[in-house]
C-alpha cells in the first residue's frame, strides 16, 4: 500500500511538474513577476498530495523566529522534500542552488528568474564572489536565503563536513542566520522511491550570534545539525 502511495506522488510530481512547468514559461515571457508564486502554488498542492497518497505531514517550529525581510535560514539537508518546503513557508524564497539545476529542460529555465541563486560549485573563488554578489542583491530585494552547508543531502545519522558559502555570505549581507534542523531523510530515503508514513520536523532554530568567526559558525550549525562538533 504504501509502495503504492509512492507512485503514485511520483507520478503526481512528474505530469503536474511537467504541465505547471509549461505553463511557467509562459508567464515568463507574459508576466514574469508571476512565475515564483505560481510555483509556490504548485508546491502547495505538492505537499497535499505528499500527505494524501504517502502519509507525510509536516510540523514547524520556531517559525516565530524568522523575521520579516531577509534573512539567511541555513538548513539541514536529508531529502528532496527540503527543496520545497520553503516555497510554500515564506514569502519571498530565493535558495541557493547548483548550477546544474538551472539547466534542466522546462524547469531549468524558471529557476534564476524565479529568484533562485545558482552556484558553480567547482568555480573557486570567482564562483564564491559571485554568489555574494547574488545574495546581496537578493537581500536587497527583501528576500528569504534558503542555503544547505552540507552541500548535499545526507541521510540521517550520517554526517558530512559543511561548506563554508554560509561564512561568506553571512559575512557579505550582515543578515540573521537561522539554522534549521530537520528528521526529513527518515520518511523520504535519498535516492528511494518508497516514501514512509509518518511526521517530518522542521525545527527553526534562534539566530547565531553575530560576528562569528568561520570556525565558530561551522561548529555551531554542526552542533544543531549532528549533535556535537567536528570542525576545525
Amino acid at each position: 500500500m504504501f509502495l503504492l502511495g509512492s507512485l503514485l506522488f511520483h507520478a503526481f510530481i512528474v505530469v503536474s511538474g511537467l504541465t505547471a512547468g509549461l505553463w511557467a514559461n509562459l508567464l515568463l515571457r507574459i508576466a514574469p513577476e508571476k512565475v515564483l508564486p505560481f510555483g509556490q502554488a504548485w508546491a502547495r498542492l505538492a505537499l497535499r498530495a505528499l500527505r494524501a497518497l504517502c502519509g507525510i505531514a509536516i510540523v514547524y517550529e520556531g517559525l516565530e523566529n524568522i523575521p520579516e525581510g531577509p534573512v539567511i535560514l541555513a538548513a539541514q539537508h536529508q531529502s528532496a522534500l527540503d527543496t520545497m518546503i520553503w516555497f510554500t513557508r515564506l514569502p519571498k524564497p530565493a535558495y541557493v542552488m547548483k548550477q546544474e539545476l538551472s539547466r534542466i529542460p522546462i524547469l531549468g529555465p524558471l529557476l534564476v528568474p524565479s529568484g533562485q541563486i545558482p552556484l558553480d560549485r567547482s568555480g573557486g573563488a570567482r564562483a564564491l564572489r559571485d554568489l555574494t554578489e547574488r545574495v546581496r542583491a537578493a537581500a536587497a530585494s527583501g528576500r528569504q536565503i534558503i542555503i544547505f552547508p552540507e552541500g548535499t543531502r545526507v541521510a540521517p545519522g550520517e554526517r558530512t563536513r559543511l561548506q563554508p558559502g554560509i561564512v561568506a555570505i553571512a559575512k557579505a549581507t550582515g543578515l540573521p542566520v537561522l539554522p534549521v534542523s530537520t528528521d526529513s531523510g527518515r520518511v523520504w530515503g535519498r535516492n528511494s522511491i518508497r516514501k514512509h508514513p509518518g511526521t517530518v520536523h522542521v525545527e527553526v532554530h534562534p539566530p547565531l550570534p553575530t560576528g562569528l568567526d568561520r570556525t565558530a559558525m561551522l561548529q555551531s550549525l554542526e552542533t544543531i545539525f549532528y549533535g556535537e562538533t567536528h570542525c576545525g
